[in-house]
């Protein structure tokens, strides 16, 4: 397998990392969407919130479990299925103390619960003396603001910093400033900015090549617009404006050549307290209409280009660390059908699907092993339980990590929009390992079928 790994126990490299001690006690907040806090207030392209998906998302914090030894804390929006976490228990995971939220709000982020419950605030209190540290998945006021009441240090840098880090903008900045090749574009801070790149634009668009306009603080598909006619492009241009001018001017956006990609990428890298920079993995990134839906590991790459990522990485951590970040950095990259490699198309300066799964990835999974983690979505009628849903994968379950099969990773999904009526969708977070390309595409089926299977048997009246 091509991927280059951190050498020694992931969790204690981690802890270091973040707050400079291998045995630091952690207390961890899987606060997935992030992304909304830094966005409030800025002027990107008109975004649009799904509900339901929320509800979904947020419930993803039960992937912290996976990230945290036994020695740690992690906060979640309710107790999970007690056979879920025998399983987890079952796969060698040693796991760690679980705190739950009094009142869950299906719509809130488990900080957003947390800050809200002077309960769990005072538990949280009673672990300063033992020297525990704050690990959100992203860093906003809403986490600062959590670590403000319990007295927990953070183990990540400030809210400001991190938002900051995490603008498109930002990315396309550092590329230009550190010489990485990315696709043509301009960024869009303001109206004068925007008036040059509508004009560039506008000739890439009669030259046949289309444009791409992206909101500098928008995630996993949205905030995001392709446009392939002058008409569109002069259409967007005169809402950006209007909106503008009620807006002191602001512009928040980056525009660039759409690139005809063969392959989407994310790596991950860690930036210690100290400023040295780590490189952890690279997968191949699976997405459709610009959501993340899953990776494959090994990566598609040929050593020279494994050796341009690394070396982008190294530059991107130091000028990370140069502005005060530390902590884990995930950077989207792509392939182009003509086989050119750009090592940097945005950084999410925050824990990353990766991140979940590199434990995993180093205790069950061997150097030759092909993975491909992904998300099986359901249509259900009611919530399934853990083990109703176990003897349905009984034989494509991985039981043992020299056995092909599914790890599941994430189940609190699968019931979290249970509340919102009769018919609801859900999704299974997992990953398939086996020793061949062929072998995980076969697994993947079976698992997709007794899913649908499920998905049927459940949904009768």
């Amino acid at each position: 397998m091509h991927t280059h790994t951190l050498s020694g126990d992931v969790l204690a490299l981690l802890r270091t990392a973040l707050t400079g001690a291998a045995d630091r006690p952690l207390v961890l907040l899987g606060n997935f969407e992030v992304e909304d806090h830094w966005a409030k207030g800025e002027a990107g392209l008109p975004g649009i919130v799904m509900p339901a998906s929320r509800v979904i998302v947020n419930r993803m914090d039960e992937c912290a479990l996976l990230l945290a030894g036994p020695d740690d804390h992690v906060v979640l929006k309710a107790a999970p299925d007690e056979e879920y976490l025998r399983y987890l228990g079952g796969l060698g995971l040693a796991l760690p103390r679980i705190l739950t939220v009094a009142t869950g709000q299906p719509q809130r982020t488990v900080s957003e619960d947390a800050v809200a419950d002077p309960r769990l605030v005072a538990a949280l209190g009673g672990l300063v003396g033992t020297g525990a540290q704050l690990w959100p998945h992203g860093v906003s006021v809403v986490e600062e603001r959590l670590a403000e009441l319990t007295g927990l240090p953070l183990a990540a840098p400030s809210a400001a910093v991190c938002k900051r880090v995490n603008s498109k903008i930002y990315s396309r900045l550092l590329a230009d400033e550190v010489g990485l090749p990315q696709p043509e574009g301009m960024v869009c801070r303001d109206l004068d900015e925007l008036d040059q790149a509508i004009r560039r634009a506008g000739n890439w668009l009669d030259a046949g090549r289309p444009v791409v306009l992206k909101d500098a603080f928008g995630v996993s598909g949205r905030g995001i617009m392709v446009v392939r006619d002058t008409r569109r492009l002069a259409q967007l241009h005169a809402l950006i404006a209007r909106r503008a001018r009620r807006d002191a001017g602001r512009v928040g956006l980056v525009m660039e050549e759409w690139l005809p990609k063969r392959h989407d990428l994310n790596y991950q890298l860690t930036v210690d307290r100290a400023g040295a920079v780590h490189f952890d993995v690279i997968k191949e990134a699976i997405t459709s209409d610009g959501v993340h839906q899953g990776h494959r590991m090994p990566a598609p790459l040929t050593e020279p280009q494994h050796r341009q990522v690394r070396s982008a990485a190294a530059a991107i951590g130091r000028r990370l660390a140069a502005d005060g970040y530390f902590g884990v950095v995930g950077v989207d990259a792509l392939t182009t059908t003509d086989g050119r490699l750009y090592p940097i198309i945005e950084i999410n300066a925050r824990n990353n699907m990766s991140t979940y799964q590199e434990r995993l990835r180093r205790t069950w999974f061997g150097p030759d092993t092909v993975a491909l983690a992904r998300q099986y979505p359901l249509r259900l009628t009611r919530a399934l339980p853990f083990g109703e849903l176990r003897a349905l994968l009984d034989g494509v379950l991985a039981d043992r990590p020299d056995r092909p099969g599914l790890v599941i990773n994430n189940f609190a999904t699968v019931n979290a929009a249970s509340g919102a009526g009769t018919d609801f969708g859900g999704r299974l977070y997992g990953v398939v390992a086996a020793d061949s390309a062929q072998q995980v595409a076969a697994l993947d089926r079976e698992v997709t079928e007794r899913l649908r299977n499920c998905s049927a048997t459940v949904a009768q009246p």
